[in-house]
């Protein structure tokens, strides 16, 4: 009994000790920026980075997204290795890291999903100066939901108490705009029109204008020049969830792998898949790719519904219980004819049924989960690619 009561209150202290010295390291750095939302997250973290370095500004960033990494003041990065899964107690060691570089800002992306664990990771931990909501969309319902109130209130918890806070959502603006003056935050929205598509062409990946403006929106707040942050933004390593096609050769036809794999809630997935096949219009084959978990289904039926408003050929299933989505999609009237199931497959199996498609040309989009077949997937046409 003595031991467990010994036990017990040495957790307790060293808990009042990490609480304690978190604050310490919190207060030797200037500032710091909370990136959330539901999609884009990494991409913006990147983008804002840069945008800052490119003011001189000594910055560390961090994602946590498709392929968590640590992004240095000159912008090289390192990845995290996690033994034991995501947790947001991988916070506090990036804190202290940076605080003892000296750097002037951190950029730091959200990693809590659960309505509680972001109230916690930024009130308990972070205290940001700066909140970037990227956008309010369906997804993470099992847990956020379950609709897109909740969702958007669940992200207003990293909102910071009287701080200041950009976003690029309109639609669930005003809910936000709501929670913030709760806080005396100071919420400004980006403009995805204020960027050019002269602009948008200095990408060397598929980029998104919200994403880009959002970030130079904050840059602004910093004095940055726009076009010097507009350049360094070009040069940035592109997230590893970021989309991009691969073009490769197989039996003598050219195959279009889009690697969409990371925009898995079903807006940003349409509005990316149309895009995508709005570059290829000439290219009459189309396949869906979607990459299926066994812990994501509902993500998977939500995205079959998405489907039925694409023009598209073929439905192809990869991954994890192929078979009961292919029983939903059919009980939502897309036909047995249009659906390829082809279950857990590597990248020539899959290459090799969809060579039999007609023309010359096909267009590939994966959708769905980077995580699990996904990546096994778009890894083989990034190796093969032209």
């Amino acid at each position: 009994m003595l031991g467990l009561i010994i036990g017990l209150l040495l957790l307790v202290f060293y808990g009042i000790f990490e609480y304690y010295r978190n604050k310490y390291y919190r207060k030797k750095i200037p500032v710091i920026i909370h990136v959330n939302g539901t999609r884009g997250k990494s991409s913006v973290t990147r983008l804002i980075a840069a945008g800052l370095r490119a003011g001189g500004k000594r910055v560390i960033a961090k994602t946590t997204g498709s392929a968590p990494v640590l992004i240095f003041e000159n912008g090289n990065e390192t990845p995290i290795v996690r033994h034991y899964g995501a947790n947001i107690k991988e916070q506090p060691k990036i804190l202290r890291f940076t605080a003892k570089r000296n750097a002037e800002i951190l950029v730091l992306e959200c990693m809590a999903v659960t309505p509680e664990y972001q109230w916690v990771t930024e009130h308990k931990i972070v205290n940001c100066n700066i909140c970037v909501i990227t956008n309010s969309r369906l997804d993470h319902l099992d847990v956020m939901g379950p609709g897109i109130r909740n969702v958007t209130l669940s992200l207003c918890n990293t909102l910071p108490p009287d701080g200041k806070a950009y976003t690029a959502e309109k639609k669930m603006f005003k809910l936000m705009k709501k929670q913030a003056d709760k806080l005396n935050t100071e919420l400004i929205q980006s403009d995805e029109t204020s960027v050019t598509d002269e602009e948008m062409r200095g990408f060397s990946h598929i980029e998104h204008k919200e994403n880009v403006a959002l970030s130079l929106k904050l840059c602004e707040n910093f004095g940055i020049d726009r076009k010097a942050a507009l350049e360094s933004m070009y040069k940035a390593k592109a997230d590893v969830g970021a989309t991009e096609i691969f073009e490769i050769d197989h039996a003598c036809k050219k195959i279009f792998f889009s690697h969409s794999f990371a925009a898995n809630d079903p807006e940003s997935t349409e509005f990316l898949v149309k895009h995508i096949i709005g570059l290829h219009p000439h290219i009459k084959s189309v396949g869906i790719v979607l990459s299926t978990r066994a812990d994501r289904m509902f993500r998977s039926k939500l995205l079959v519904d998405m489907v039925k408003k694409i023009n598209y050929s073929k439905l192809i299933l990869v991954g994890q219980q192929t078979a009961s989505i292919k029983s939903y999609a059919t009980a939502r009237n897309i036909p047995a004819k249009n659906i390829v199931d082809l279950g857990w497959v590597t990248g020539e199996k899959l290459v090799e049924e969809t060579c039999k498609f007609p023309g010359e040309e096909i267009l590939l989009l994966g959708i769905g989960n980077i995580h699990g077949n996904g990546g096994i997937i778009a890894d083989y046409f990034k190796e093969r690619k032209v």
